[in-house]
């Protein structure tokens, strides 16, 4: 069944030589790693001072809780005191005074040390500066370890009495409060710096989405659509770009269109001639025989040029076609070891063998019969201009894709003119010279621009072997074969 395919156009080919870069995280990357860096930065100096003025206001609080407790409990001590006769009074006292469940005191009275639990607080923890702060008659605090841990110590000299009180206050419920509370902060942080992530991400695809829009207008244009064009108007800021871009597309297009009607039109002027220069030809070659020797001499030569010409103006025909996107394929679901057979054998390339498995015997491509016909044509000319002939024609699958290659016994293709041999006009170091390679150097080309319509690939390797000579591959998408009618069946 013929399938029309909509006019493509032509993909061009380019070589691109540059100098190799450091490789680099894209600008959408750069774009999240900065907010979310910002965002880590940011949460982490708000998270540091938090935490400073937090654990600064809780001290401070403690022990300016602690100082004042300790005043009231001395200044009560001075009353009581006077009257305690004894040192059970004296630790009686002491035990009435008010202070937190955690807390423990002690107080030294005429030289004699009293405390409310000897076995967790004595004067043997106290700091001996802390002691002579005191002693010297002035109230003093200090941060220190009592018994494995970190309490505040709050000396107070009792009013008119040969005294001092001492307080402790362990600190350990304020050191749960400060590392639960950085616990927090560090979680906040993390969070922050993942939802900057996420903004930067988010905003990188609004800000990048217009240069996104530019790539596929560029890829576009390279893929042949000349008439893609970025919408103007919607942005001031983006017209910057879009303008510029379009009026280098348009003249891109206006450009490539004018090359190709010229190229169109001069071969068009060129056949009217050549054919007159051909019939001419043909009637002088009836009469050969009489002419003398080096009119035929010349004969041969002005044929060959006639000939070379003839094929010049066509594959320039058939090149502008793809230029201006005049290229109507007419695809057909074929059986491609069969149109590879009828490929050689129209050719006249009998001898040429086709090589390939069983198993490919039933797969099917869509192609345009005629012009895939053309791609074998001009591979197995190709080989006999530049290696003596084809050796063999292989027909292989490879995964969801078929591989047709025509291999030869020649010099073979350089790597470094392996990709500039399928360009117009180039024939590599093989080419030769004009008097024994009536070859223009567009066969090649013609091949890829074919192999591309049809959604593959070409090209040119080693051959596998290893011995001398060039491996060009064409590869070509699979289709699923057509499935047999019942009814037919059933006739059968």
């Amino acid at each position: 069944m013929t399938k029309p395919i909509t006019t493509l156009t032509r993909r061009r080919r380019r070589t691109r030589i540059s100098a190799p870069v450091r490789r680099r995280f894209g600008l959408r990357t750069r774009l999240t790693l900065t907010f979310a860096l910002g965002a880590a930065v940011l949460s982490a100096v708000l998270a540091f001072i938090t935490f400073g003025l937090t654990r600064q206001n809780l001290i401070d609080q403690r022990q300016s809780s602690s100082v004042t407790r300790a005043f009231v409990n001395a200044d009560r001590l001075s009353f009581q005191l006077p009257y305690a006769s004894t040192p059970a009074m004296v630790n009686r006292d002491l035990n009435s005074l008010s202070y937190p469940n955690d807390a423990n005191a002690a107080l030294s009275n005429a030289g004699r040390w009293y405390a409310t639990d000897p076995a967790a607080f004595t004067q043997d923890a106290i700091p001996a500066s802390l002691l002579d702060m005191v002693a010297g008659g002035q109230a003093a605090t200090m941060r220190t370890d009592v018994n494995g841990s970190t309490q505040l110590i709050v000396g107070v000299p009792v009013p008119n009495l040969d005294a001092r009180y001492y307080e402790s206050v362990p600190l350990a419920d304020l050191q749960r409060t400060l590392d639960g509370l950085a616990w927090t902060l560090l979680i906040s942080s993390a969070l922050t710096t993942v939802a900057g992530a996420l903004i930067g991400y988010w905003a990188s695809r609004r800000v990048f989405a217009p240069l996104l829009d530019v790539g596929t207008a560029a890829g576009a244009i390279a893929g042949g659509r000349l008439d893609t064009r970025l919408p103007e108007g919607v942005d001031a800021d983006l017209d910057l770009i879009s303008k510029p871009f379009n009026e280098m597309a348009q003249a891109l297009e206006d450009r490539i269109e004018r090359d190709a009607r010229f190229a169109s039109e001069v071969s068009h002027e060129l056949r009217s001639p050549l054919m007159t220069l051909a019939a001419s030809i043909e009637v002088l070659e009836n009469t050969r025989d009489d002419l003398p020797e080096r009119a035929r001499t010349a004969l041969v030569l002005l044929s060959a040029d006639i000939d070379r010409l003839q094929q010049l103006v066509e594959d320039l025909l058939e090149i502008s076609r793809f230029d201006v996107g005049a290229i109507t394929l007419h695809l057909e679901e074929v059986l491609v070891v069969e149109l590879v057979y009828q490929s050689v054998s129209i050719l006249g390339e009998g001898g040429v063998p086709v090589i390939h498995d069983i198993d490919t015997d039933e797969l099917v491509v869509r192609v345009d019969k005629r012009r895939f016909g053309r791609v074998i044509a001009n591979l197995l000319d190709n080989a006999d201009r530049y290696a003596g002939g084809a050796t063999s024609v292989t027909v292989e699958r490879v995964e969801d894709m078929i591989q047709i290659s025509v291999e030869d016994n020649g010099n073979g293709v350089p790597e470094d003119e392996r990709d500039i041999v399928f360009d117009r006009f180039s024939r590599g170091s093989e080419g030769g010279n004009r008097s024994n390679d009536t070859g223009v150097g567009l066969g090649l080309a013609l091949v890829d621009e074919h192999i591309r319509l049809h959604g593959g690939r070409v090209w040119v390797e080693d051959r596998r072997d290893g011995d001398h000579g060039a491996r060009f591959v064409v590869e070509l998408p699979l289709v699923d074969p057509p499935v047999p009618d019942e009814t037919q069946e059933e006739a059968l």
